[in-house]
């Protein structure tokens, strides 16, 4: 393997690793650009195996989209639609809502994963009730709702602060942020593909308050559209940054850009290989993000298994429910049972840890204890389609 690190120009590179020495922008475009993509998967692999052994990590969660009406205009999106009205817009009742989950109030489920359209139409207190209503159904569900995008949403239809948004979710029950709608956080590929949503600084800058009042979050981002290798490791190197400061930040998880039914259906959707690499460069540069996370809906379950060993140690969680990827063609399940995403990892060489959102351990094999933190590594800064 030295060799073969020195043909494709990255010896530097694992030796600086291995010295745990930190990389650059110069190095993640590097990695981007290196032909032998096994050897960067390699770097990545040993990357991900000092944090996390052979462990991979899935949790029982649903995901709720509560409406897709959506005054924002991403180029991206085949989910949203602008009015209520429209054809193929919904807005759930909280009745509705609620119902999701009434109907698993007896399944282990540790999570509710909400992401909506910006709908312009909705009082504040929809939201605040829904949360309250989760609460009352299932008191120990782990809330994880509403994207930053979102919440400089609210602030600004509400005329309230970011701050005033998230500690009044909170009290109704919010417990932390996802990752969505970081997209790239380049101004340029940002004013082509989502003008009139939130810009990257106040994307982080909600982050950052989340952490301070002491909530956890996850990162994203879209890869494989129109942004540059050198946007990409910007974006990972933003969001190195800002974990260096608040230490908040329990995962990134590139989203793959999928093109039908969207304005952006002339490009290519990103390829397994481009898939495999976005993964493991984020390992080898988020050297203080604990997880890397593979979003099978988006990556393709047959990728998603490959990931694990190119840097990825997380496989997000059951689902049960999901329209975003599926509107925008995703062919993969709209669920997996904890059994089935047991199989694939195992199927993958790795051993499968259920989680909860923290990454506190349910069940690891047939055991279920509490989970040790994770330390970094030395030296670092509709109906349900299930598959069995």
């Amino acid at each position: 393997m030295r060799q073969r690190l020195a043909d494709g120009g990255l010896a530097d590179i694992a030796d600086r690793l291995a010295a745990r020495e930190r990389l650059g922008l110069e190095d993640g475009v590097r990695l981007f650009e290196c032909p032998d993509l096994l050897a960067v998967g390699w770097l990545a692999n040993r990357e991900r195996e000092r944090w996390h052994g052979d462990r991979t990590f899935f949790n029982n969660n649903i995901r709720i989209e509560a409406t897709n009406v959506c005054v924002a205009s991403c180029l991206f999106c085949s989910f949203a639609r602008l009015r209520p009205g429209d054809e193929g817009s919904y807005t759930l009742s909280l009745e509705q809502a609620w119902d999701k989950l009434r109907r698993r109030r007896d399944e282990p489920l540790t999570e509710i994963h909400v992401v909506n359209g910006l709908h312009p139409d909705l009082p504040f207190s929809y939201y605040t009730d829904l949360l309250r209503g989760f609460k009352r159904i299932r008191p120990d569900v782990h809330l994880k709702c509403f994207t930053a995008v979102e919440i400089a949403f609210f602030a600004d239809l509400y005329t309230m602060t970011d701050e005033q948004v998230l500690v009044a979710l909170r009290a109704a029950g919010l417990d932390s942020l996802p990752g969505g709608g970081a997209e790239i956080f380049a101004e340029r590929v940002r004013r082509k593909i989502c003008h009139d949503k939130c810009d990257a600084d106040r994307y982080l800058s909600i982050h950052r308050t989340a952490h301070r009042l002491g909530m956890r979050t996850n990162v994203t981002m879209l890869y494989g559209h129109i942004e540059t290798a050198a946007e990409r490791v910007d974006h990972m190197l933003r969001a190195r940054a800002l974990q260096d400061e608040t230490g908040g930040f329990q995962a990134f998880i590139p989203l793959a850009f999928h093109p039908d039914n969207n304005q952006m259906r002339k490009l290519p959707a990103p390829t397994a290989s481009d898939t495999l690499r976005v993964h493991a460069v984020a390992r080898l540069l988020l050297d203080n993000i604990p997880h890397v996370k593979a979003f099978w809906i988006a990556t393709g379950v047959d990728v998603a298994q490959t990931s694990l060993w190119f840097g990825v140690d997380d496989l997000d969680g059951t689902v049960q429910e999901e329209r975003i990827y599926h509107m925008a063609g995703a062919r993969t399940p709209e669920a997996l049972t904890p059994v089935a995403i047991g199989r694939l990892i195992r199927a993958a060489g790795r051993t499968p840890v259920e989680r909860d959102t923290l990454y506190r351990v349910v069940r690891d094999g047939n055991d279920v204890r509490p989970a040790p933190p994770v330390a970094p590594p030395a030296g670092t800064g509709a109906e349900t389609r299930v598959v069995q």
